[in-house]
């Protein structure tokens, strides 16, 4: 036998020198949910080891991620019912908790990357991510308050907006309106091709953001449709998105190399909530080994053609290599 696989196995030193794909701590994004308030941590049920956090306390989450290479966040606002309404009214109040984070978190750390969460869903009474009139979501009228929102966060300090309501053409509305408005530098990765999908309740529980009636089937992608992904992520190419995600990732990996394979922007995938509770739990049951399960997953996804990864997992992930290390 002249070729023998094998021999590039045999020891961990060769089998390092030769892999083909690796996770980098730089690649990943650490999702944050942010509470009014001051001193909060709230633990999420259904996400075991993810709390809600107050302001303060999301300082203290970021330093210490800081300190294992995490550098990179994205934040997600949990809004009381008794702020919301018809028109996200409260997100467009320059005072609201969620801007005052932004900016909070910019002072203090000026160099880490910020990504935000543009979609009326978090603040909308409706519970929808976009502008609700007789049961139907109206696109167009959701897209002037996206554009509004996403320019009150780029004041903030946010450094990339991250539209995730799927409205049809809200790249292009929001991308003008940050240009109008001299932030031309704040970049734009949008949820490109996310899809109707059952894994996302543990997200919903976190934000208390679940639809008051129906579902997201008219906006959100049908899961069974893989070529019309194509059609989203030109779309959003040309109308200036500076990075295409697809959401969930794990279910989803034909997705992600499609997209690396008919792009030249940076792919993301978000590693979502369901993602995550379904491997901490199998883990916790003594099912699966999840510290070896975890890294393998976002390796899939990284494999698959992924270069950015929204996680849950990152923090975990970053301790671990230091322990392995160690």
């Amino acid at each position: 036998m002249l070729q023998r696989p094998r021999r590039n196995r045999r020891s961990e030193v060769i089998r390092s020198m030769v892999s083909e794909t690796s996770v980098s701590l730089d690649s990943l994004i650490f999702p944050l949910f942010v509470v009014d308030g001051k001193g909060i941590a709230e633990p999420i049920k259904s996400m075991p080891g993810i709390s809600r956090l107050s302001g303060d306390l999301i300082l203290k989450e970021i330093e210490s991620c800081v300190k294992l290479g995490i550098r990179s966040f994205v934040l997600f606002p949990a809004v009381e019912d008794s702020l919301k309404d018809k028109v996200a009214s409260y997100a467009m109040d320059k005072n609201n908790f969620y801007l005052r984070c932004i900016r909070e978190i910019k002072s203090r750390f000026p160099e880490v990357c910020l990504m935000s969460d543009v979609a009326m869903d978090p603040y909308s009474s409706d519970g929808h991510d976009g502008y609700v009139e007789d049961g139907q979501i109206i696109n167009d009228k959701t897209l002037p308050i996206l554009a509004e929102m996403s320019v009150l966060q780029a004041e903030a300090g946010i450094d990339i907006v991250g539209p995730s309501d799927m409205m049809d053409g809200r790249v292009e509305s929001i991308r003008d309106a940050l240009d109008d408005a001299g932030f031309y530098n704040t970049s734009i990765m949008s949820y490109t091709a996310k899809y109707a999908s059952a894994y996302y309740g543990p997200f919903r529980d976190a934000l208390d953001s679940a639809p008051k009636f129906g579902d997201k089937k008219t906006y959100q992608m049908n899961p069974a449709n893989k070529r019309e992904a194509l059609i989203e992520a030109r779309l959003d190419e040309s109308e200036g998105a500076d990075f295409l995600m697809v959401k969930p990732a794990l279910c989803y990996l034909d997705v992600i190399h499609l997209l690396k394979e008919n792009s030249e922007l940076p792919i993301a995938a978000y590693n979502v909530s369901g993602e995550y509770a379904m491997l901490k739990a199998a883990g916790e049951k003594g099912w699966i080994n999840y510290e070896k399960a975890m890294p393998e997953m976002l390796l899939s996804i990284t494999r698959a053609g992924a270069d950015v990864i929204l996680t849950y997992f990152a923090k975990e992930f970053a301790q671990l290599r230091i322990e392995k290390k160690a």
